[in-house]
């Protein structure tokens, strides 16, 4: 593909990285003369400085030519004018803008479930924009996930009702695992699972590496696996690593601006078909609360407006009286969802040592993850990486419909279909065997309202719904698949 982004901050050459990794074209645009020379040096892609929101500068960088433009300035507007504009002249260019403004932000699945008859007549997607991506919201829904999965690890779901899922679990001092081969774990229990990648210290050193899964590699204490089952084994999945499962009874957010209200709207008990009773469902009288802390009175007393049933305290939380006071330690789970993500790193590691069981900490990238567990941290939320994988994964075009990255970034599970034309048609999957490079996890037949779990045995046909891991940035793999 060829691709135009507008920005060239962070995320824009976080971006511009994975995709020149995937073999795309790109071309990079900002308004900064430092910041473009900068980047020139450590990109080997086009980078031209101009405004991004003139259609003759975008025509002249070669706008004519490309498949997709990603606005990601820091200004909304200027992202969406942009998209706008570029809709009126390119209405076949797929658009996307990043959009932090709630005011603005529009749902596309939303849009048309609302306007069905509009946009059953071939509606112009609102603004010109056919995706819109919001930081806050990809940020929240990814922690609401861990919560909803006991917060033991990061998880990724497949299937309309989240049948089968993807998480990363640490194997703890105790382990059933503990010096067993990977392809010796179907002995300890009788639950169909797939293990998806390996982390593991390296000898003589603490730099971690990952995997695909080798049956003779040994578990180790502290090493972590990705293991693919059904959501209802995941609890016993859990107890072979020797990881202990509690309720949750006692909830602290801690940082209720954009993010933090985002997960508290989605936390607070407001009816009984509320969040937290789905979640425990099953379970006997048992009374959940969630206390909200912050050191900004304003947000406090909009939260105490907002979300009445709640414990709203104005404080720092670092301060040791106010721990001691409110019992913070005791707390069954704390989320740390502030701005400032090198605090939720601190301070989530700092309360996990006072005795809090589990931790949510939102930091800036997935570089920082593998610090944060080091600090004790029990899931880390990346809200760069969580951006990047939601435009990469409309960038893909309609074969597509997910990827999500796991372990630090260094490799993407990716759903796509099956195409006509793949070479894979036909063939099963041991004919196909991509080791060490690519993994496929789950298939899903036309037709079927459910994914199975892949075998050596299973036969690739035409328009499966395939689920795959491959190392990060290799494209040449997917275009097997979905090409």
């Amino acid at each position: 593909m060829n691709i135009m982004i507008i920005g060239a901050g962070y995320t824009g050459i976080q971006l511009s990285k994975r995709l020149l990794n995937e073999g795309n074209l790109v071309t990079l645009i900002d308004n900064d003369p430092e910041i473009v020379e900068h980047t020139s040096n450590r990109l080997d892609c086009k980078v031209i400085y101009a405004d991004g929101n003139n259609l003759q500068n975008l025509e002249d960088a070669g706008l004519s030519k490309t498949d997709a433009l990603v606005a990601l300035t820091d200004s909304d507007e200027v992202n969406m004018i942009t998209c706008s504009m570029v809709d009126a002249v390119y209405p076949d260019l797929l658009k996307i803008a990043r959009v932090r403004n709630f005011s603005y932000y529009v749902n596309k699945e939303d849009a048309a479930k609302q306007h069905a008859d509009s946009f059953a007549n071939n509606h112009r997607p609102l603004y010109g924009i056919d995706f819109m991506i919001n930081p806050d919201i990809e940020a929240a829904d990814a922690i609401v996930n861990a919560i909803e999965h006991g917060a033991v690890s990061e998880v990724v779901s497949f299937g309309e009702n989240a049948e089968f899922e993807v998480t990363s679990l640490q194997v703890e001092k105790g382990s059933k695992l503990d010096g067993v081969a990977l392809k010796d774990i179907r002995n300890l229990t009788d639950k169909k699972f797939l293990i998806v990648f390996h982390e593991t210290k390296e000898e003589d050193t603490d730099n971690v590496v990952t995997n695909l899964p080798f049956g003779d590699s040994i578990l180790h204490v502290g090493d972590r696996v990705g293991v693919l089952t059904e959501r209802q084994n995941i609890p016993e999945m859990l107890e072979l690593c020797g990881t202990k499962i509690d309720q949750i009874k006692k909830i602290g957010l801690f940082g209720i601006g954009k993010i933090g209200s985002l997960v508290a709207d989605r936390l607070i008990e407001k009816d009984k078909s509320s969040f937290i009773k789905k979640f425990f469902a099953g379970t006997k009288k048992v009374t959940q609360s969630v206390t909200i802390i912050d050191s900004d009175k304003k947000l406090c007393k909009i939260a105490q407006e907002k979300f009445p049933t709640a414990s709203i305290l104005n404080a720092d939380i670092t301060d040791e009286a106010f721990i001691e006071e409110e019992k913070i330690n005791e707390f069954n789970l704390l989320i740390c969802a502030t701005h400032n993500h090198e605090m939720n790193m601190v301070v989530s590691a700092y309360m996990e040592s006072l005795g809090v069981e589990k931790t949510i900490a939102l930091v800036a990238q997935a570089e920082f993850s593998n610090i944060a567990r080091k600090l004790g941290v029990d899931v880390c939320i990346p809200l760069r990486d969580t951006v990047v994988d939601s435009i990469i994964s409309h960038l893909y075009g309609k074969s597509v419909t997910g990827i999500h990255s796991v372990s630090n970034g260094d490799f993407e599970i990716v759903e796509c279909d099956i195409s006509a034309s793949s070479k894979f048609v036909g063939k099963q999957l041991k004919d196909i065997s991509g080791h060490g490079e690519f993994l496929v996890l789950l298939v899903k037949k036309p037709g079927s309202k459910s994914f199975e779990l892949s075998n050596g045995n299973t036969m690739l046909s035409t328009g499966d719904h395939i689920v795959l891991i491959e190392k990060a940035g290799d494209k040449k793999i997917l275009e097997k698949f979905s090409k």
